[in-house]
């Protein structure tokens, strides 16, 4: 079983500013960094997208999909107490009947 490769964010920094500030191919960046020209072509994407928040490392997100998970939790929560408020709603109507 072979183990995936990790590069240091500045690695993937340096490897983008070959195509960006050095004007090499993305085809011949990777060439001559040993990496597949999808992996550095989806590193440019990255970065581009997200700017000083590309590559945040293990385990960590970007604030903007922190804040997305912790909401989808709250949303979660905040439905399965509506969910129990129905259930009790209806017992007590039922026992006032």
């Amino acid at each position: 079983m072979s183990k995936r490769k990790q590069y240091s964010k500045q690695f993937k920094k340096d490897a983008i500013n070959l195509i960006i500030k050095e004007g090499y191919k993305i085809s011949e960046a990777a060439r001559n960094l040993d990496i597949h020209h999808s992996t550095l072509r989806r590193w440019k994407k990255e970065i581009e997208a997200e700017g000083n928040h590309a590559f945040p490392g293990q385990g960590k997100m970007t604030p903007e999909k922190e804040e997305l998970f912790k909401l989808r939790k709250e949303v979660k929560r905040l439905k399965m107490e509506r969910e129990i408020l129905k259930k009790a709603t209806a017992f007590f109507a039922k026992e006032s009947n």
